[in-house]
């Protein structure tokens, strides 16, 4: 089968497609034949940084080849014998082994039930690949941690990417007022997502706007790991402050407490519940995957290229 493999830590170019064995398969996984791929920031750092690279895939140091990729959908072409979930030829998505090694670059993937849900038939595959480890991350800030209910007022960071433009439609569905943060560019797409209100980061300081959020989500890649703090500004005391980047230090926990406000450093984990919450919104088309753009297997170093310059709207997706 096709792979693409990472042949060194360091730049796109060190994708490469390469012919290598289908993977077998334990009693409780089933053998996916991927249809589509999706692409997070996560990637393409790990591709460029050892130490992440290490973390996410957990190396042993005995792989023969390095594989990155974890969200994928696709089909069922074989199913282990404790499976009792799947069937062959069962149209499914998930987040598969992560953090761990899931080889998800590749045609085809051995995957753990549990990790995987159907895919709604009312969506594509390339929109249910998306909503794997981005929705999980958005559904485990908003929901898991941030506990949003109706009338909560919800600041997210970094709208118009992959995780910030699901958690807009989640904090949304749970009767929310969203004010989105992202660039001027975007404002059409985050308003059009069902968020109340629009920042421009370019020109305003969302913090000196908003100082009564209940929840600001912050997603945002950015050099400065200071952005936390604007975050804070903006959350009255008794909310919640949610980093989906920036681990919060001692120095930071300080600051939460004196401003009686509750911080969570969210990382994204596997569950069952969480992603079979997801698929249901997508079913009754409460929740959408913006795929803003696709390449093909082949093209996968121009993905990485892509998501790396953190401009990327939405999803971007491989298709196999």
């Amino acid at each position: 089968m096709k792979a693409i493999i990472l042949k060194a830590i360091g730049g796109p170019e060190n994708l490469e497609l390469v012919e290598i064995a289908l993977p077998s398969i334990k009693e409780d996984e089933v053998l996916v034949k991927v249809k589509a791929i999706s692409i997070n920031p996560v990637d393409a750092y790990a591709r460029r940084n050892q130490e992440s690279l290490n973390n996410v895939l957990q190396l042993r140091g005995d792989e023969k080849n390095i594989i990155l990729g974890w969200d994928i959908a696709g089909m069922v072409t074989e199913a282990g014998p404790a499976v009792t979930r799947f069937k062959v030829g069962d149209k499914v998505f998930g987040m598969v082994k992560f953090v761990g090694q899931a080889n998800g670059y590749a045609e085809y993937v051995a995957a753990p039930e549990n990790d995987l849900a159907l895919k709604p038939g009312n969506i594509s595959f390339e929109e249910a690949a998306g909503a794997t480890l981005a929705a999980l991350t958005a559904w485990q800030s908003i929901v898991t941690s941030g506990k949003v209910k109706k009338g909560d007022k919800v600041v997210i960071t970094g709208a118009s990417g992959g995780v910030g433009h699901y958690a807009i439609q989640i904090a949304k569905h749970f009767g929310a007022y969203v004010i989105a943060v992202a660039s001027a560019g975007n404002r059409d797409f985050v308003l059009g997502l069902g968020a109340d209100e629009f920042i421009d980061y370019q020109t305003q300081a969302f913090e000196k706007l908003v100082t009564d959020a209940n929840m600001v989500h912050d997603a945002v890649w950015s050099d400065d790991e200071r952005h936390i703090e604007r975050s804070l500004k903006a959350i009255k005391p008794g909310g919640r402050l949610l980093s989906l980047i920036v681990n919060l230090d001692d120095e930071m926990l300080e600051q939460l407490k004196s401003k009686n406000v509750t911080g969570y450093w969210v990382r994204v984990h596997k569950s069952e519940d969480d992603l079979a919450a997801i698929a249901e919104l997508l079913a009754t088309g409460d929740l959408k995957t913006h795929v803003s753009q696709t390449f093909p297997l082949e093209e996968m170093a121009k993905a990485h290229s892509f998501i790396q310059t953190k401009k990327a709207v939405g999803k971007i997706i491989v298709t196999v």
